[in-house]
């Protein structure tokens, strides 16, 4: 069943992503998805040239999956395109079959590893969004008529429910409902009774939201987000779990059980989850089950 469909229908959705490769052989990472993600997953997100790292394409790849029977959402970044381009290759992936959107502001390039390049910003996920519901009334950002048949989105966005303060989330959150997003999908979140309260706090605005799970590999990359990751907190217990066996660590069990019961606690106060595995594919079927999805 379609994402759009799942959604509408008030499904439980269950979606994973993939990072294309720094290199244009993309057969290996494609095999993976389909190994661990197809009839497991609803939906692949494909992330577009995440943390400001020069990749493979997003659009290439969600056509590429899509050949191989799997639903792709194709991530699209402010950061390197103009209104120009972006309308372009929203439309592009129009044509291509691709009916998924997840519509992002983006790291700043510094970030990255062009840290030289310039950032382009001409939109934000905001106005991102309000175009492509212009583009799906038929006419482009600047009130040109399109040719033929508008296209047609399933149009999400993310959110970080524990972050502090919490309000201007909150505001930019409406702002994007209000242009047209159809979904959500949160930062990583590790604090349920954080994302609880949020939870509690979009009540009533009836949108669905798929928590974020992120698959802690060690106690390294705990603390690298907790310091860097703006909207992350991984709790102190969490890290010392992670810290006790370092070989059951090491070998991804413990994260797998991390994030399982991260998934177990929060999937009744949500209408899905987004499991980021950061190359960690093969772990995801034994997080769904013993999350008991």
């Amino acid at each position: 069943m379609k994402l759009t469909e799942l959604i509408k229908k008030k499904n439980f959705v269950v979606t994973s992503e993939i990072g294309p490769p720094k290199g244009w052989q993309v057969e290996h990472h494609l095999d993976e998805a389909k190994k661990y993600f197809a009839g497991i997953v609803d939906a692949v997100n494909v992330t577009d040239n995440q943390s400001s790292v020069m990749r493979f394409g997003s659009l290439a790849t969600c056509h590429m999956l899509k050949d191989r029977g799997m639903e792709p959402v194709f991530q699209v970044t402010c950061r390197d395109r103009n209104r120009l381009a972006l309308q372009s290759d929203i439309l592009s992936a129009a044509g291509l079959g691709i009916e998924n959107l997840l519509l992002l502001t983006g790291d700043h390039p510094k970030l990255g590893d062009h840290p030289g390049s310039k950032p382009v910003f001409d939109l934000d996920s905001v106005s991102l969004t309000h175009a492509v519901r212009q583009m799906e009334s038929g006419v482009d950002l600047a009130g040109n008529k399109l040719d033929g048949d508008p296209p047609k989105f399933c149009k999400g966005a993310v959110v970080s429910p524990c972050a502090e303060p919490l309000e201007p989330q909150l505001m930019k959150m409406e702002k994007k409902i209000n242009a047209g997003t159809e979904f959500f999908q949160t930062q990583a979140v590790y604090e349920p009774e954080k994302f609880a309260r949020f939870m509690e706090k979009i009540k009533g605005w009836n949108v669905p939201v798929l928590v974020g799970i992120v698959i802690l590999k060690s106690v390294g990359m705990a603390k690298f987000m907790n310091e860097n990751v703006a909207g992350v907190f991984v709790p102190d217990p969490l890290i010392e779990e992670l810290r006790k066996d370092k070989e059951k660590t090491k070998s991804g069990q413990t994260g797998v059980e991390i994030a399982a019961r991260l998934i177990k606690e929060m999937k009744s106060m949500c209408q899905g989850v987004h499991i980021m595995p950061l190359g960690w594919d093969q772990h995801v079927p034994a997080i769904l089950d013993a999350a008991g999805l």
